[in-house]
């Protein structure tokens, strides 16, 4: 089976003569790519896109109709300085996302590779979005805003500035992320509460029964006890095996600033 190499660009789209398009890439009708922007190698942009200016897609990627990338970001401290947006390989970024630019704070926004960003998703400024993550219809991200790894955010959910979402954790839809949520676990809700441990997520992804189990016990430790985050800490560091994704779960409440959901 041959491989398409040759760059289709429809006579309709506006292409800045400094963007750089890798093989195979398709740039649909009406499509606007502007200065500074390398589209990775088969790359397929819909009908209606804009990519404005100073922005990274990786290869494989599909950027469905009317999606917005590498905008100015929405920061009333933004002055003009240059930044950029960065999109992993194989990323889906379906109709009317927008990915807005970082600012000087960090200087990029980043999306992973392997996402799906459903329709009408916002990614603010200074983002950093991790690899195999789904973001489902119209999730809000204020600026500064992470989230790790193969998490999962439910649709018409705003998420709070400067809020981490752990890895491997699933949000359900219309919540309100205004706290960082652990890794591995469930949350729903206004206000967001959680509700154990992703078992079901963390068996599908292959994590072992071994490991499953000494999360479970971490959990409990820290929600389902008296301990507060301090002696919580103390006594998992104490008590459980110091298995990597134990490790994983613990530093994350170390390195939290806003506090942890409960």
């Amino acid at each position: 089976m041959s491989t398409v190499t040759e760059i289709q660009v429809h006579p309709t789209a506006l292409v800045d003569d400094s963007a750089e398009l890798g093989e195979g890439v398709v740039v649909g009708p009406f499509c606007i790519v502007g200065p500074g922007v390398t589209l990775g190698a088969r790359t397929r942009l819909a009908g209606h896109v804009v990519v404005e200016r100073d922005t990274t897609v990786g290869e494989s990627c599909q950027i469905s109709y009317g999606a917005v990338l590498g905008t100015d970001p929405q920061d009333l401290k933004y002055a003009g300085e240059r930044t950029s947006l960065r999109v992993g390989d194989r990323t889906v970024i379906r109709e009317y996302a927008t990915l807005n630019r970082g600012t000087a704070a960090s200087g990029f926004t980043q999306v992973g590779s392997d996402c799906m960003l459903m329709s009408y998703v916002h990614v603010a400024h200074d983002c950093r979005i991790g690899d195999h993550v789904i973001l489902s219809n119209a999730v809000n991200m204020a600026g500064h805003v992470s989230i790790e790894d193969w998490a999962i955010v439910g649709g018409m959910t705003p998420i709070h500035q400067f809020v981490r979402v752990g890895q491997h954790s699933f949000v359900g839809g219309q919540s309100r992320i205004s706290k960082d949520v652990p890794p591995y676990v469930k949350a729903a809700g206004i206000p967001l509460e959680l509700y154990g441990l992703n078992s079901v997520g963390l068996q599908r992804r292959g994590f072992s029964k071994e490991v499953r189990d000494e999360l479970k016990k971490a959990y409990r430790i820290f929600f389902a006890s008296s301990n507060n985050t301090t002696q919580a800490l103390a006594r998992a560091r104490e008590e459980l095996r110091a298995l990597p994704e134990v490790e994983a779960f613990l530093s994350f409440f170390e390195g939290s600033s806003r506090g942890v959901s409960v």
